[in-house]
């Protein structure tokens, strides 16, 4: 077939040509004579002699012309595809095809065989041999082959998840080019520096005179993620790209173990090479977080895989002397918090409280922090056990409490009163750090020289210490020991956390360590080798894969090929060690094809003896519509022959001529779509539809998640209104301020998307008069959870911001208690949404008037607010599915604050429609006193 550039689509159609010889045979049956009946009355007229004549039989060109009309249409049935042949360079020896098979070739994969297999066939067809070498493979042999079995070859190749480097693939190309010295190399190449493709390019060139080398590179860009880091108040993903130009704007989704979307965000390069996008999620649900993709890029860099060292866990500390100290600069609560803020959120009680180890157990912490505490007893002591035995670690930090008292929950005996190192009573000096073991969980961490250690509290000798001991002096005494519990961890420290026993808190080492030992937190401790101390050193080193992303990043069933992954592997995936995960399921660990921090280039072959093309395929042509519009100008044809051969074309040809030609304006020209004219009843429709019915609207903001979210909560709304009051509202309605006419709808709900574009001058004017003539916008942020008091403006509150500075925005306050808004329908005190702890403001109420003595209330509703704003996400708590099931999760949740949630929206809307009516109820004594009187 490759050396047919004609192919059919459906060729069992063609059979239908062996009818045509019948049908020449229907076209040349004549009709039988008319038989003549004589009548007198028509005798006057039978010797005139007929202007027109018919002839006897058809023409054999109208034959021959019908004929073609019928075999163009069997033709077009069929199918007909026509494959232009690809040109040889007219190489003389055989061809080598270097196919770059990385992830980053997914995208375009179709597009790369499809150019492989041209060059291939071109090279069949002058007689040559041929091979195909996939960068993946390596130093694979190459040997020449007929076409056949080379195309066979190139079918089975799919993308490998990893980026191969190219420089392996040289060994097996020199012994092929000494066998064959005249070889032709075609390189498919995915234009990406990373795997050595200058390097490569290069010794491409020197292997020798007679050998021609030309790349067919990819000129797309090719996006991927380099890492991500659960920050405080989101989950935060780098993204970077090859080239500095083309599409900048995208979409991400996090994804849950089952695959199920938890959450989108939209994420901007704005003319750069790298970006950062953030998912604004409760810590819970980013904890959920199984994988991040980039949507429809379809390649394993563009996934990553997420496993438990990037929870983001809750960390609850207890300090001994934390009451007592004079500084509280240097208390060693403050160098935890500042170690273990950047990847906890930490968790400490203030003030006086009757137990705070129970009161940071209640509060669900994953990692309770003792720093210099000696004794734990009665009921704490009890709580605190049974916390370790669930699952829990349980981290503490030496100091002169502890050195001279301790209990059982402890890894190791200590031995009363420690040792000092470097006092007036001690002949040793300060001692440094040892390196790590490659049994500790610390292992691959740099050990500063600078770190000493001047007093700490010594473990009493006894059998097994070592395989306890996590990190050790530069003397082999134990500096961290911990030991297993049921399925949680006790980690000591002999150091204190502060720095009067080491300068440690002060070293970068010391948020590093922190941050392994909060990540061994929640795992199983059954098979668990990294994070049990005791497990480690007789356990295996390695972790077998579980679940692989292939090329296209899909998670599937590990190839054969994988090896296990040492469990200190740092770096990104390769060909032993394919992305994905590794392990068991409850105790996962993620291998990503990116690392952390790393970035795409661009090749640069500028300077080599090195031809370049673009990447790209002949593509097929349709021929469907040229047949089909060969067969209507025959039909033409045969009309104008039948109207001149039947002798009515002189009566009739004016109007056939012009109903051909409309005929064929009308098939072969297709006018663009009139979307004004489309448009324009919709939009009227719609607005008489909107001045009829009362209806909620929403700003479109053009993230399809967001807006989706906005119409159901509306809905949901809507529905609850006509249950609850006497309002029947139409369904929501969606709106863009910069086109549609905001004065039909009393309300606009605006939820707050920090990526959308700024509304242009007019859609702001259009905004400003709206709330000027009564309307009312409820602006929604939605960033409760990661608003910060006194802190800097989320990204929201800055867009929101920006847009109301051409806005007659009155002074607003915080909604009073008093105020007419918290009881339109319900009593309440509080807005609620998706979340409970953020600020509803609305216009400011008139100063109170000392000698007023009516109450504020009844100032509160004189008029309506034209303006709402509240960062707790209302629609997200409102949306409900066709099962009137909620789509959100709510925090902390419940179905009593969902139904806070819609009371809330039922104010709104009910404050927006009535205005003052509630505030005058106030009046009704007084007004009731004075009909009396």
């Amino acid at each position: 077939m490759m050396g047919l550039p004609l192919a059919f689509s459906a060729p069992l159609a063609l059979t239908a040509l062996a009818l045509l010889p019948v049908l020449y045979y229907l076209l040349r049956l004549t009709p039988p004579r008319p038989r003549e009946v004589p009548f007198p009355p028509l005798k006057l007229i039978l010797d005139l002699d007929p202007k027109d004549e018919t002839p006897a039989r058809t023409p054999w060109w109208l034959l021959a012309l019908r004929l073609a009309i019928a075999a163009a249409i069997i033709a077009a049935m069929a199918g007909p595809i026509w494959n232009p042949p690809a040109v040889s360079e007219g190489g003389k020896g055989p061809l080598v095809v270097l196919l770059d098979d990385g992830w980053s070739a997914a995208p375009s994969w179709k597009l790369r065989m499809a150019q492989a297999a041209e060059r291939l066939a071109a090279a069949g067809r002058d007689g040559r041999a041929s091979a195909v070498a996939a960068m993946s493979e390596g130093a694979r042999e190459l040997a020449a082959a007929d076409t056949a079995k080379t195309l066979e070859r190139l079918r089975a190749l799919k993308p490998a998840p990893f980026l191969p480097a190219r420089a392996a693939t040289l060994a097996a190309l020199k012994i092929f080019i000494t066998a064959n010295p005249a070889a032709e190399i075609v390189w498919v190449s995915d234009g990406l520096e990373n795997g050595g493709a200058r390097a490569f390019a290069e010794a491409l060139t020197q292997l020798g005179a007679g050998v021609s080398v030309s790349v067919a590179r990819d000129g797309r860009d090719v996006l991927a993620l380099a890492g991500a880091e659960n920050q405080t108040g989101a989950l935060s993903v780098a993204l970077t790209r090859a080239d500095a130009n083309g599409a900048p704007q995208g979409k991400l989704r996090a994804l849950d173990q089952k695959g199920l979307s938890l959450g989108e965000t939209a994420f901007n390069f704005a003319g750069g090479r790298t970006a950062q996008a953030k998912f604004d999620l409760p810590v819970e649900l980013r904890n959920e977080i199984a994988s991040v993709e980039i949507a429809d890029a379809g390649s394993a860099g563009a996934v990553t895989l997420l496993d438990d060292r990037w929870k983001r866990r809750r960390v609850g500390i207890v300090a001994g002397n934390s009451s007592d100290i004079a500084q509280p600069l240097l208390a060693p609560s403050y160098y935890l918090t500042k170690a273990l803020t950047p990847f906890a959120d930490i968790r400490e009680i203030k003030g006086q409280s009757a137990d705070p180890v129970v009161q940071l157990i209640d509060e669900k912490s994953s990692v309770l922090v003792l720093a210099d505490v000696g004794v734990v007893s009665g009921a704490a002591h009890d709580r605190l056990a049974r916390f370790i035995e669930e699952g829990g670690v349980l981290l503490r930090f030496s100091g002169t409490r502890l050195a001279g008292s301790s209990d059982d929950l402890v890894p190791v005996r200590l031995r009363r009163g420690g040792r000092t190192l470097g006092g007036s009573l001690s002949w040793d000096t300060p001692k440094k750090l040892a390196p790590f073991e490659r049994e500790s969980p610390f292992f691959g961490l740099r050990v500063p020289d600078e770190v000493t250690v001047t007093r700490q509290v010594l473990a009493e000798p006894e059998p097994g210490l070592a395989a306890k001991t996590w990190a050790q002096l530069a003397d082999g005494t134990p500096l961290v020991t911990a030991a297993r519990r049921g399925k949680g961890l006790i980690v000591l420290v002999h150091v204190s956390a502060d720095t009067t026993w080491s300068n440690l808190p002060l070293s970068g080492l010391f948020v590093d360590m922190l941050q392994r030992i909060v990540a061994l937190s929640g795992r199983s401790g059954a098979g668990d080798e990294k994070s049990g101390a005791e497990a480690a050193p007789g356990g295996a080193a390695t972790l077998a894969p579980l679940r692989i992303l292939d090329g296209y990043g899909v998670l599937g069933a590990p190839p054969v090929t994988a090896k296990p992954l040492p469990v200190n592997f740092s770096g990104a995936a390769d060909m032993d060690h394919p992305p994905g995960f590794y392990g068991t399921q409850d105790a996962r660990l993620a291998l990503n094809a990116m690392a952390p921090g790393a970035t795409l280039e661009r090749a640069d072959f500028s300077g080599l003896n090195i031809s370049e093309q673009a990447l790209q395929a002949a593509e097929p042509v349709d021929l469907r519509a040229w047949i089909i519009a060969l067969a209507f100008i025959g039909f033409l044809a045969d009309a104008f022959a039948s109207l001149w051969l039947g002798g009515g074309f002189r009566r009739k040809g004016a109007a056939a001529l012009a109903a051909a030609l409309i005929c064929a304006c009308a098939i072969t020209a297709a006018a663009p779509p009139a979307r004004a004219a489309e448009t324009a009843p919709a939009a009227t429709q719609r607005e008489r539809e909107a001045a009829l019915v009362t209806r909620l609207a929403y700003a479109v903001t053009g993230n399809k998640a967001v807006d989706e979210a906005s119409r159901l909560g509306l809905l949901a709304v809507t529905r609850v209104l006509t249950q609850r009051t006497s309002l029947r509202p139409g369904e929501p309605a969606g709106v863009d301020p910069a086109r549609d006419d905001l004065s039909f709808y009393p309300m606009i709900y605006w939820p707050v998307v920090a990526e959308q574009a700024q509304p242009g001058a007019e859609a702001v004017a259009k905004i400003s008069a709206y709330m000027k003539q009564g309307g009312t916008i409820v602006f929604d942020t939605r960033d409760a959870l990661s608003a910060r008091p006194g802190g800097p403006p989320t990204p929201e509150a800055r867009w929101l911001r920006d847009m109301l500075r051409g806005v007659d925005v009155p002074e607003l306050e915080p909604v009073p208690r008093d105020h007419v808004l918290g009881k339109t329908f319900y009593l309440l005190d509080n807005f609620t949404g998706r979340t409970t702890i953020g600020q509803t403001w609305i216009e400011a109420l008139p100063p109170v008037d000392p000698d007023d003595t009516a109450p504020r209330v009844a100032r509160a509703g004189d008029s309506v607010s034209p303006i709402i704003i509240t960062s707790n996400d209302l629609a997200a708590a409102w949306a409900v599915d066709k099962n009137n099931e909620p789509l959100f999760p709510l925090v902390p949740g419940g179905a009593r604050q969902r139904e806070m949630a819609l009371r809330a929206g039922v104010n709104i809307v009910m404050y927006t429609l009535t205005g003052n009516y509630k505030a005058d109820q106030v009046h009704v004594r007084e007004l009731l006193e004075r009909l009396a009187n």
